[in-house]
Order: structure tokens, then sequence, then C-alpha cells
């Protein structure tokens, strides 16, 4: 290889690999000027939050690698989590009267409502040709508006939901173990059993091995005898379970449920799906990618929390790791062409 090669090839590394490096940097910069961010209540933290965001981009994931998204990830985690809060409350206003039911009932009534929504957006994209950003675009909208009406139903009149059950939280946020006396909660191995789920369905199945085929060339799969629109079909109906889900974890999390629960959850998601090498151009990515991404993400923000970064920069801050993201990938895309 001759030098200009090896230049090259150098270059191209730090290119790609561009975005791991910026992020390392950042990592180092926040642990030498805060000596708290590398605490074990910091690290327990850090690893508690990439458990509570890990299942909505191991759903959103699929959609990526069928070359599309699913903006509307964030509001089917908040209507999940607002069906399972109204049937889990102690003083319940929504359906005045009702004690809170045996935590499957309101479990499976909103992995059924996520995923019939699942199902209209993968038979639209499938059947109508429907862009899934365009799709789910129109299903977020419809979503939210579902979320404010369910929230006014009885006498709750908007307000936030709260007073859970105990048996709804304990079985959420209970105590899994402790590090040097710092609670690791449940739901951490919820997450784990999800990844290692979805690992198997991703590799190990004819329906993971369909969904790749058909994101790298949706009409070679269907040559080779691919079901097509099935499998677009199941890929969003996937997500939206892994959506109700995170809904679940996300309602005991945190002690209450409102309007804007789950908001912008998809942009966490897809963000940590594309630094965890899920590729837009479709028919690439990894479950092992997509956690290293959630985790990343995670300690970055938790670093800028400790920095004292106004939350509206974050924002900021997100749109652009999501914009570079997605550059160094569509430079790798066109540099394999």
């Amino acid at each position: 290889m001759s030098a200009a090669d090896k230049r090259r090839t150098v270059n191209s590394l730090l290119v790609n690999n561009a975005m791991y490096i910026i992020i390392a940097l950042v990592v180092i910069f926040i642990a030498i000027r805060m000596p708290a961010y590398r605490s074990v209540n910091s690290i327990v933290n850090i690893v508690n939050l990439t458990a509570a965001k890990l299942p909505i981009a191991l759903g959103i994931a699929g959609c990526i690698v069928l070359t599309g998204t699913d903006i509307s990830a964030g509001r089917m985690v908040g209507l999940a989590a607002v069906i399972v809060a109204s049937m889990s409350i102690t003083a319940n206003k929504i359906f005045p009267g009702l004690e809170p039911l045996p935590i499957i009932i309101p479990l499976l009534a909103a992995i059924a409502a996520c995923a019939m929504i699942g199902f209209i957006n993968g038979f639209s994209v499938a059947k109508f040709d429907l862009h899934p950003f365009i799709m789910t675009l129109a299903t977020q909208l419809i979503t939210y508006g579902i979320i404010l009406i369910y929230l006014k139903m009885g006498t709750n009149n908007g307000q936030t939901l709260s007073g859970f059950d105990p048996q709804y939280r304990d079985l959420v946020t209970g105590t899994l173990f402790t590090i040097a006396g710092v609670r690791v909660p449940m739901y951490v191995l919820y997450s784990l059993i999800l990844v290692g789920l979805m690992w198997v369905v991703w590799n190990k199945t004819t329906f993971g091995k369909n969904m790749f085929a058909v994101g790298s060339n949706k009409e070679a799969a269907e040559v080779s005898g691919v079901n097509v629109h099935r499998t677009i079909i199941l890929v969003f109906v996937l997500a939206a379970v892994m959506y109700a889900l995170t809904g679940f974890i996300d309602g005991a999390r945190v002690a209450s449920v409102n309007a804007n629960t789950g908001l912008n959850y998809e942009c966490d998601a897809i963000a940590a799906c594309v630094i965890g090498g899920v590729s837009f151009v479709g028919g690439t990515g990894r479950i092992s990618g997509i956690v290293i991404g959630v985790l990343l993400l995670q300690i970055i923000f938790t670093g800028l929390n400790f920095l004292s970064v106004d939350q509206n920069l974050l924002y900021i801050i997100k749109g652009l790791i999501i914009l570079v993201a997605c550059a160094i990938d569509m430079r790798k895309y066109l540099a394999k062409k």
C-alpha cells in the first residue's frame, strides 16, 4: 500500500469514527471537570436511564432497517403510559370507582392499543406505499389527540395521573440489587431480557432475515419469495409493542403520567440507533450497536447535566448529533458504492 493510500485509509477511519471520538473527548473532559460524574451513583443512574430508553430504541431500529422511521413512537409511549396508569391508580378519576386492576390487564390493554396503531402504520406503508415519515406523522397527531381525549374522561379533566398502586410501582421500580448502597431497579432486568429476545428475533429467525432482506432491496426480496407486505407490517407492530413496554416502564419510573409523557422520545431513540450503526440506507444494524448507542447518548447527556447545561440547549445538541451521525452514515454508504 502506498503512502497516499495509507493516508486515505487513516482519514477515512477518522471520519467514520468521528462521532465516537467526539463523544469520548467530551466524556473525558466532563469526568475530569466533575469528579461526581465518575461516582457509583452517577454510573448506576446512567445504566438505569439506558435501560428505560432501550425498548423504544429496539423498536424504532427495525423501522430504520427498512429505510424508514417511526415518529409516532413517543406518542405511543405516552398512550401506553396513560392506559396503564388509568387502570393502576388508587383514586381513579378517569374511571371513578374502579379499583387498581391486576397489572397484566393494563399492560395487555396498552400493548393491544399500540399494536393496533403499529398495524395501521405498517399496513399503510406496505399496502399503499406511503412514506413512513408521512404515515407516522399522521398517527403521531392522531395518537396525541386520543391521549388528550382519554385524559379528559370521567372527572379527570386532563390532569396528571399519579398515586399508582404499589403492585405496579414495585414490579417496575422495585430493587433488583444494590451496588455500594445504590439501587438498581427491576426494569433493568426487563430491558436486558428484551435485548436478548430482540437479538434472537433479528439474528435467529426467518422474520429477522426477511427484515434485513427487505431493508437492503425490497424488489430483490420479493423476487426471492419474501412476503414483503407481511414483513413490513410485523416490523411496525413489533416496534409498537416495544413502545408500549417503554410506556409501562416510564409511568412507574417517573411516578406520574400526563399528556407530555413520551414527548420527543423518538428523537433520542433515532439518535441512539444512528450512533449505534443502524443505517437509514437500510439493511444494516445490530442489537449490540443499539445498546451502545443508547448508552453513549445517556453518558453524554448525563454529563451535560452535571455541567448544568441549559435544558433548552440540549435539544440543539440532540439535533446536531442526529445530523452529524446521519452525515457520517451517508458518507460510509457513498464510499462503499
